[in-house]
């Protein structure tokens, strides 16, 4: 029992919730961040958009549960390797969604379609969207701009600017294309065997699209410096003095891509590099001053 609970907590992937901060966007750059209630009410979307994610990372592992046994490191995982039972996944798998869902709605109606969703999107990269080349990219981007649009409904944001979301998913597109390559790279032959997606990828094909999108990510990010209904409101140009913390950070990410061979698991790698985790760091607190402290940037 003991085995199967610490199984579906790994298969749940804990480490993959940071990619849920996302939800905390709006709340933060409308200027809410210290109002109890609106933080409250995003801290419960944030849990409740979690165990949704976590369903479906369950049901993505019982739809690949065959060929993660042939990948050198999934196949490691709980349910390919026989530590979790495939029925109590399917149970889990149900009842998370499920239960999130129904307590989505006491929170916010808006919240709950939101979240149900960005569940049905997920559901179909599992069983298809994950094999059409280009569109599973695109999912994956769909799945980040959601998790913003969630924190958004749930709370009432006055100021969010609709490039945030550019900013969002065009940073989401660029760490899925850099996986999609370290995938590659690190497979090798394999990788057809374990993604049917990489039969129509190639190397040069996402070194391009890393290397657009890349451009995108930065200019998207500076207009929003200048041109966010955020920056309006506070009345300040300060936000261009977290542009070289957003260059240096996508500039450290295809070093590690390039050079040190990383990036097949962002979150993972964010965790690691401290680098690159140091200058996540800096950007939000400078930005965060910058919104609720400016005085402290006047001299």
């Amino acid at each position: 029992m003991l085995q199967s609970i610490i199984g579906l907590i790994r298969t749940m992937r804990p480490k993959q919730w940071t990619k849920n901060v996302f939800i905390y966007a709006g709340l933060v750059f409308d200027g809410q961040l210290f109002s109890f209630v609106p933080f409250l009410q995003v801290t419960l979307s944030f849990i409740l958009l979690c165990l949704t994610a976590s369903s479906v990372y369950i049901i993505n592992d019982l739809v690949d549960i065959d060929k993660d046994r042939l990948h050198p490191r999934k196949r490691f995982r709980p349910l390919p390797s026989g530590q979790l039972p495939v029925s109590v996944a399917r149970v889990a798998a149900v009842l998370l969604p499920l239960l999130s869902i129904l307590a989505a709605i006491a929170l916010s109606p808006q919240f709950a379609v939101v979240l149900l969703l960005y569940f049905l999107i997920q559901v179909a990269y599992s069983f298809r969207l994950k094999n059409i080349v280009i569109v599973d990219i695109m999912t994956i981007t769909a799945g980040f701009v959601l998790r913003v649009a969630a924190g958004v409904v749930v709370i009432n944001v006055a100021n969010f600017s609709p490039w945030l979301y550019a900013c969002t998913g065009l940073l989401a597109l660029f760490l899925a294309i850099g996986k999609r390559r370290q995938e590659l790279v690190t497979l090798a032959e394999a990788a057809q065997d374990t993604r049917t997606v990489f039969k129509s990828y190639n190397l040069p094909l996402l070194d391009d699209m890393l290397r657009m999108v890349m451009t995108s990510t930065f200019i998207a990010y500076l207009l929003y410096t200048v041109q966010s209904e955020t920056i309006r409101v506070a009345n300040t140009d300060l936000a261009l003095v977290t542009l070289p913390f957003v260059l240096y950070g996508l500039f450290r990410y295809l070093y590690l891509i390039h050079v040190k061979g990383e990036g097949s698991d962002p979150s993972e790698v964010l965790l690691r590099d401290m680098p690159l985790l140091l200058s996540v760091l800096l950007w939000g607190i400078t930005f965060i001053l910058i919104l609720y402290l400016p005085e402290l940037f006047l001299v």
